[in-house]
């Protein structure tokens, strides 16, 4: 809950808890800050912010602050419940936990993950699940996926879906002609928007776009939007070795305003990751009427529904050979966005915060 960096689990924070303690009053809700807070994400007078320190950003400071400085806390205050929004949950504390597992990408990709952290996840959220008196999770198959991994009761999760930021919406077109003038020389783009991670298959995607760019006589260009994450050597090896590098856009970290127009100024989007537990920008790009791109693995077939083109995430000809069908093929493009419209009328945060709210009381 970092002002002007929110990311996934942040946004999944902010816009279900926001609502939350709106619609309930008659509760009290403490909120535990690793650091000093920030009083926008203190939103109504029911909630107490609390800070406890040490800052939890390393594996070494997880086990201190969750284990030790978190549980003291709860029990101290007599807490009826713990709701984690990114797992995390307290190992001696006995009263109602209920965690959110986004995705388990740790479980089956760990070389993606450093070593340290990468072992503190496998011990601990295994561990975390025989705690938790329910779990809360962002897809159907994420759900699947708990269940067959930790052995955990099918009915005992819940399916709590991301939403979509009422601030998205088309580019208008004067927009959409400035915004391809700063960032593309006048060229139309791609995008992709997301952490540079491993997982996210940023390197495919740069080998894809070159052989895009070498079948095509085409200008289009390669918007990149995010922050580098660790395990960044894969992407700048495959940077390194291509063609067209002059066509690629390291455009890093935007405002929200900075990303709508760029999103909505796109050609088509690009998500072809290994793994994801939902891939918010799926449904972000639908509201924009944005085409999409996206792996047919893990969880994005079902938040896709039918309105994107899906590629094996391996395969550089495959995703290739979408992103000229989607420039080439105007029909095609004009059934996806309308089927965009459709599918991203299914997420909305309203309904995040009804389920995860219904999770809650499940708990208790």
């Amino acid at each position: 809950m970092l002002p002007g960096k929110l990311e996934g689990i942040g946004w999944f924070t902010f816009q279900s808890f926001k609502r939350i303690v709106k619609a309930h009053p008659e509760h009290r809700f403490y909120f535990l800050f690793d650091r000093k807070h920030n009083k926008e994400f203190v939103f109504a007078d029911n909630i107490v912010p609390v800070e406890l320190f040490p800052p939890a950003r390393h594996p070494f400071l997880y086990y201190v602050y969750f284990e030790h400085v978190v549980s003291r806390y709860l029990r101290k205050e007599g807490i009826d419940l713990f709701v984690s929004p990114d797992g995390f949950l307290a190992g001696h504390f006995d009263g109602a936990q209920l965690p959110v597992f986004h995705d388990l990408n740790f479980m089956h990709q760990p070389q993606f993950i450093p070593w340290l952290t990468r072992k503190y996840y496998h011990y601990y959220f295994p561990r975390y699940a025989g705690m938790a008196k329910r779990i809360a999770t962002v897809s159907e198959y994420s759900k699947k996926d708990i269940e067959q991994t930790f052995s955990y009761p099918a009915e005992r999760i819940d399916v709590v879906y991301n939403g979509i930021h009422s601030f998205l919406g088309p580019a208008e077109k004067e927009t959409a002609r400035a915004v391809r003038d700063e960032l593309c020389n006048g060229a139309p783009y791609f995008v992709y928007i997301g952490a540079l991670h491993r997982r996210k298959n940023i390197d495919g995607l740069l080998r894809a776009f070159d052989l895009f760019k070498s079948n095509n006589q085409l200008s289009h260009k390669l918007v990149i939007i995010g922050a580098t994450m660790f395990g960044s050597g894969d992407l700048k090896k495959a940077y390194r070795s291509m063609q067209h590098q002059s066509d690629v856009v390291f455009a890093g970290r935007k405002d929200d305003k900075a990303v709508r127009d760029i999103l909505g100024s796109a050609d088509a989007l690009l998500l072809v990751s290994h793994f994801e537990g939902f891939g918010v920008p799926i449904i972000e790009a639908m509201k924009c009427e944005v085409p999409v791109i996206a792996s047919d693995v893990t969880s994005m077939p079902e938040v896709a529904g039918d309105a994107a083109l899906l590629v094996d995430p391996l395969s550089i000809e495959q995703i290739a050979g979408a992103m000229s069908r989607i420039i080439q093929d105007h029909s095609l493009r004009n059934v996806l966005i309308e089927r965009g419209r459709k599918q991203c009328r299914k997420f909305s945060w309203d309904l995040t915060a009804k389920r995860l709210w219904e999770s809650m009381e499940k708990c208790l």
